[in-house]
């Protein structure tokens, strides 16, 4: 077998020429998901099979948010019914534990989701952070988000960042919560602080957080942890069902709003 030669210069130009084209592209969206966890990747799928432009804005350099680690770097999660319908619509194998609860091999979640987030339509930007929010108002809103490379920030370089306008942002960035904590300290006009969520009780923090999924302010959107961080309620565990079905909710409430 002889590969194809490439030029070193012909790579260069390939790279920069397509991720501009993608960029430009990106510019202006229906809808910024920032984290691409199992509540973002979720969220993303629908939104984007609903037709909407989505775009996921990932700090790290690979997707899956908290659900690689499983429960203390065992490579299992808990997944319990309904959510597990959301698992076998990306074709997910899942191991019957109980009536109505399963365990998943996490690596296989993961790029589940995330193939399925893909094939739906979705973009996904990696080591790309949030740096602020776009604001306007009356009446106060978020439309769009600052975007700023996560090695730049780390290297905490004065380097100018670039901004996304989005119809609406969605918070899936988990513990931290991370655009509702900056929109909270920036625009006071939203009325809002983000208090972190409590200590761990598994079904209850199931529950809350999905009843907590929704709408921050105008344009602003959350799900995931970052709903439990904004309204305080318990953290679960490596139990995942009620984060799926936050992202499934966060894309039906978006869709209604959007179209």
């Amino acid at each position: 077998m002889k590969l194809t030669k490439v030029e070193e210069q012909n790579i260069t130009r390939a790279i920069i020429g397509k991720a501009a084209e993608d960029w430009l592209d990106l510019s202006e969206v229906d809808v910024a998901v920032v984290g691409a966890g199992s509540s973002g990747l979720t969220a993303a799928r629908y939104l984007a099979a609903a037709k909407l432009r989505t775009v996921i804005f990932e700090k790290r350099l690979s997707f899956g948010g908290g659900m690689g680690g499983g429960g203390m770097l065992f490579h299992k999660a808990v997944i319990q019914s309904p959510a597990d319908k959301i698992l076998k619509e990306v074709k997910c194998r899942l191991d019957p534990i109980k009536s109505g609860v399963y365990t998943v091999d996490t690596a296989e979640m993961i790029a589940k989701l995330a193939t399925g987030a893909i094939d739906s339509g979705v973009k996904i930007i990696l080591g790309t952070m949030v740096d602020d929010v776009v604001y306007r108002s009356p009446p106060p809103q978020v439309t769009g988000i600052v975007v700023q490379w996560t090695a730049v920030n780390m290297a905490n370089l004065p380097v100018d960042p670039l901004a996304i306008k989005a119809r609406a942002v969605v918070d899936c960035t988990g513990h931290s919560a991370e655009v509702l904590t900056v929109a909270s300290r920036k625009v006071p006009e939203f009325k809002f602080t983000v208090p972190g969520e409590s200590s761990m009780w598994a079904s209850r923090a199931e529950e809350m957080t999905l009843q907590k999924t929704g709408k921050a302010c105008r344009g602003l959107y959350m799900a995931g942890m970052a709903a439990a961080a904004l309204h305080h309620t318990p953290r679960m565990g490596p139990l995942f069902g009620g984060m799926l079905l936050s992202g499934r909710k966060v894309a039906k409430l978006i869709i209604r709003d959007l179209t």
